[in-house]
């Protein structure tokens, strides 16, 4: 256990202004209506037209300094922590800066991309950054377009995602304060790496080489069903791990932040595990499955609807593509 005094200062959400109801997507998928619903709960979710993942992360990180009563003037650091890229160079966070407009600013920018659990590695890392003094304070953006890469053809999964981005600014908490970072884990199990990807569009399969006959490889291939038998089987044990290296029991979280993937595997998964439903915070139905924002949303309609105030001990869980595990524990 490595404790971290740092807090969260501030978070905000941005979102696409085209919002797509279940019976929409029943629609584009060509379903009877109310399938949409039944398999995934999303009753709505965004998707983008002709807004960018940088401005969507824009949004998300002015509403972030306006939570934290800060400007970008007090931010020493900004991290772009998602799944997909607006393009492939630069990074993200480089573009975050100037659809900010602080473009002349000098603040150091720079992605970490582990898929779904982008926020919470770059939480993890960056608080040591804070905790060290290297940097006062952090602008944390996750931005997630997903509706760009998806294949219509596979409808259980499609039905699941939408766009959306969310920031939080982390800063170093005071003397005083009870905020903190008590532990963070991750685990990789390549093994499953197959199992969630897009194989074409790096180096291996060049964007120079689409073709129709291979379109399927530039969009996103899940195979829902083993992901959960795996995660069904891992994570317990990695659970019990945080626990252990806690010292703290299921029953001490206020409340538990998961990815908000599948919505019947998320509550398999929780009574498994021994989440009660008074400690799950549930997005899926308002926003589907952003990817790596789905956490720090969570996070930020946690604070907004007032399930948690300063001092609750908080759980941050999460599986990804790769297969990986990790998690969060924090005082808020």
């Amino acid at each position: 256990m490595f404790i971290r005094k740092v807090k969260i200062a501030g978070t905000g959400i941005g979102l696409p202004k085209t919002k797509i109801s279940d019976r929409e997507m029943d629609h584009r998928l060509g379903l009877r209506e109310g399938w949409v619903r039944k398999k995934s709960s999303v009753v709505s979710r965004y998707f983008i037209e002709h807004e960018t993942a940088s401005q969507l992360g824009a949004k998300a990180a002015y509403a972030a300094l306006e939570a934290a009563g800060l400007t970008f003037k007090d931010m020493d650091c900004l991290v772009c922590a998602s799944g997909t890229m607006e393009q492939p160079i630069p990074c993200t966070a480089s573009l975050i800066q100037e659809a900010m407009g602080e473009g002349e600013s000098g603040v150091p920018s720079f992605d970490i991309n582990s898929t779904c659990l982008s926020f919470v590695t770059g939480l993890d890392v960056m608080s040591y950054m804070v905790d060290a003094g290297r940097y006062r304070r952090v602008l944390l953006v996750s931005t997630e377009v997903a509706s760009k890469g998806l294949n219509w053809k596979q409808k259980e999964s499609a039905a699941l995602f939408g766009d959306g981005a969310a920031a939080a600014v982390i800063e170093q908490a005071g003397a005083r304060e009870s905020s903190r970072i008590l532990h963070a884990a991750m685990e990789t199990y390549s093994v499953g790496a197959r199992l969630s990807e897009i194989r074409g569009g790096g180096s291996r399969l060049h964007a120079s080489e689409y073709s129709e006959e291979r379109a399927d490889d530039y969009l996103f291939d899940m195979q829902g069903e083993a992901i959960f038998r795996m995660a069904s089987k891992l994570l317990p044990g990695f659970l019990n791990k945080i626990l252990e290296a806690t010292g703290t029991d299921i029953r001490d979280f206020k409340l538990v932040i998961p990815h908000q993937g599948s919505a019947l595997a998320m509550k398999l998964l929780s009574r498994k595990l021994g989440i009660s439903e008074e400690q799950l915070m549930f997005t899926t139905p308002e926003y589907g499955n952003t990817i790596a924002s789905s956490i720090p949303i969570g996070l930020h309609e946690a604070i907004r609807q007032q399930r948690i105030e300063r001092g609750d001990r908080v759980l941050l869980l999460g599986t990804s593509a790769g297969l990986s595990l990790g998690g969060v524990v924090l005082d808020y």
